[in-house]
């Protein structure tokens, strides 16, 4: 059996602080399994597990008071909870009127995703959001060559399966629209919502525009950020978005797209076997994860100058200063110009080299003429957090 201690430990504390959890994520990450583990840790007597996929659970939610209060106290769980008719009036009264509930709520998009939800449920709430199998988590699946989850991506059906499987990728993104887009958005033109996922895909990582999308997609820009929204809202996009303050020289509006699992962007770039040339661009979305992950209330930018000098990403951090993390598929390749440049505008905080390869602690040293040495830490990808926090 698997167990992703981290994120039932995340789950946890969540209680801590709100009535209500609500754990998100894309389909067929493991939210349901998670769910089910979390049950089995907790040590609770009293847990009820809803699928709100089922119409008789619909129809016994129909009067909330009636179906909670016949609930013994401790967790009841609603399994896709986006799926009832009013799942905001369900979660609230929960929250407000039975406080021997511990509520957890699963759902493929964020709260707030339809106009299904119409209470924030401010105050009431936590989120969590579960991402596709982490670089940390490795060891728990037995996975042991970085390619395959490079390859296959971090869902837990692609990645443990028998063998590549690219049909699963077509079959999902029929799954995704049909349940995620089509029910809850009312997005009918399946073939323009799934050529513009495709392309995202297919650009993962790289700087782009409206105006860039509609001319490979031939889709009219404001479809195209009526889109780009819902699958911001459905998490299959991540925007980072420039990091800049008063050079004229920076980057101020161009985001990076990156699509949400790397198995899924080698299978819209029709890549069943990856070169070394195809893992550097991959392992970045696998570093973008882990910091989504650890650091899930703060913004993660990338910096970018109009001389094409660019630092993968940046966290802004206390007084003044600013994080730069570099991710190389191998620390030989690794160049300092670029944190030179950046480093000109924001001379404060951590410059973190992340590679498979890295030796965390190993500091190496840079000169450039007029300037004094560059400090570049090199960090394993799964001290990452620690060594932030430090």
């Amino acid at each position: 059996m698997i167990i992703r201690q981290n994120w039932i430990e995340r789950l946890a504390a969540s209680w801590q602080l709100a009535p209500i959890v609500w754990l998100t994520g894309v389909r067929r990450a493991g939210k349901t399994t998670l769910a089910q583990d979390v049950i089995r840790q907790s040590g609770a007597t009293n847990v009820q597990f809803f699928n709100c996929d089922l119409p008789s659970v619909g129809k016994r939610v129909q009067d909330p008071e009636r179906f909670l209060g016949a609930l013994e106290p401790g967790i009841v769980v609603f399994d896709e909870v986006h799926q009832l008719e009013n799942p905001s009036q369900l979660l609230k009264i929960a929250a407000d009127e039975f406080p021997a509930l511990k509520v957890l709520a699963t759902g493929s998009s964020t709260l707030s995703a339809t106009s299904k939800f119409r209470d924030s449920l401010t105050g009431r709430k936590r989120q969590v959001h579960l991402l596709p199998v982490l670089f940390s988590e490795l060891p728990a699946f037995s996975i042991r060559d970085l390619r395959t989850r490079l390859l296959r991506g971090g869902l837990p059906p692609a990645l443990l399966a028998q063998q590549h499987d690219p049909s699963f990728y077509s079959e999902w993104l029929d799954s995704y629209f049909a349940r995620d887009i089509q029910e809850l958005f009312k997005i009918e033109k399946r073939s323009h919502f799934l050529r513009l996922l495709e392309a995202i895909l297919r650009l993962s990582g790289g700087a782009t525009t409206t105006q860039t999308l509609a001319t490979l997609t031939g889709l009219s820009r404001p479809t195209i950020m009526n889109y780009l929204e819902v699958m911001e809202t459905t998490l299959t996009l991540k925007v980072v978005r420039p990091h800049f303050g008063n050079s004229v020289q920076e980057l101020v509006k161009q985001p990076k797209l990156y699509g949400f699992d790397t198995g899924f962007v080698c299978h819209t770039r029709g890549i069943e076997a990856l070169r070394d040339e195809d893992c550097g661009a991959l392992w970045e979305h696998l570093v973008l994860d882990m910091l989504s992950a650890n650091f899930p209330l703060q913004e993660v930018r990338y910096w970018r100058d109009k001389k094409g000098h660019e630092i993968d990403f940046v966290l802004p951090a206390a007084n003044g200063k600013v994080h730069a993390i570099e991710c190389k598929w191998d620390c030989d390749a690794f160049d300092a110009r670029n944190l030179k440049h950046f480093r000109e505008l924001y001379p404060e905080g951590e410059n973190l080299l992340i590679a498979p390869n890295a030796i965390t602690g190993l500091v190496t040293r840079h000169g450039f003429e007029l300037r004094k040495e560059l400090e570049v830490r090199q960090c394993g990808l799964g001290d990452l957090a620690r060594v932030l926090t430090a």
